[in-house]
Parts: structure tokens; sequence; C-alpha cells
């Protein structure tokens, strides 16, 4: 593996802090942590496909959103893990998939952190809320994520893809 250039390390610190602020918005709004999430952030979870340096940026800036949801009374320390865990191996897919389009859009890709999130989150939320069903926690999650994944982050590939100066970015 190549050692990180300071270039890469600071988009991935760039990713990792917009993750954290937009997150740190729908927390305020009440939407961040929960059964039911619509993490603004979220729809960033498109850009492993644009650039390898959204892998740590976004993982990193999972943990911290989660760190500050603990410090808040949000979410369980269990979230450090196992959310941290889904945000990566969505990321890790997500930059896989990324030749695999449909129109020029990585709509593969898009559709990891929502299947990740659903899966992982969905379980842990089984155990902390015991009137629910997997299936049920899984549905809500896995809904909020569509909708800010889908929905904000392709929207998102687009727009970044035609500005010109990011280009020579993107890896």
């Amino acid at each position: 593996m190549r050692k990180p250039t300071t270039n890469y390390i600071a988009r991935a610190a760039v990713i990792a802090a917009a993750y954290t602020a937009l997150t740190l918005i729908a927390a305020y709004a009440g939407l961040a942590y929960g059964e039911v999430q619509f993490r603004f952030s979220e729809a960033l979870t498109i850009l492993p496909a644009l650039t390898s340096a959204a892998i740590p940026g976004l993982t990193i800036g999972c943990f911290v959103s989660n760190l500050i949801g603990l410090g808040i009374g949000s979410t369980m320390p269990i979230d450090l893990l196992f959310g941290t865990a889904a945000t990566l191996l969505a990321a890790v897919f997500t930059r896989m998939t990324r030749k695999v389009t449909f129109k020029g859009m990585p709509w593969l890709s898009a559709l990891f952190p929502v299947v990740f999130n659903a899966l992982i989150v969905g379980w842990e939320l089984t155990f902390f809320l015991p009137d629910e069903t997997f299936l049920m926690c899984a549905l809500l999650v896995g809904l909020g994520e569509l909708v800010c994944c889908v929905g904000g982050g392709i929207p998102l590939f687009a727009a970044l893809k035609r500005v010109p100066s990011l280009r020579e970015q993107w890896d």
C-alpha cells in the first residue's frame, strides 16, 4: 500500500468533518439517532465512488458522530463498534463497485450503505428496543438510509462529477 499523501489525508479529514457536522445538524433536529434515522450525512456515503479518501473519512466521521451521540445520551457504546463497522463495510463495497453504473450513475454503490446499516444497525437496535423486531428495526433504518443515500447521494454524485476543478482529485 502506498503511503498516504498530505492531499489524501486532507480530503479524508474534510469528509470526516463534513459527515460529523451534517450528523450534528440532523441530531439537533432529532433525526440522527434511534430507530428512524435521517442522517443527512449519509448522502456523503456515495463519495467512495469518487475517491478512496472517503473510506477513512466516512469511517472516522461516523465514529466521531457516534462518540458525540454517546456523550449526549443518544446512542450506546456498542454503536461505536457496530455503527462504525457498518459505515466502513459500506464504504469499501461502494468503492469496489464504483464502475458498475446505469446511465453514468453508481446506483449499486449507493445501495451498500442502505443494506449494511439496515442489517447491522437494525440488529443492534433489537437488543436495546426489546419491543421491536429485527425486521421492523432493519426496515426503519433502511428506509432512512434509502432516502439519504439514494435521494441525497445520487444527486450529490451527479453534481460533483460536473465540477471540473474537482475531477483531478478523484482517484
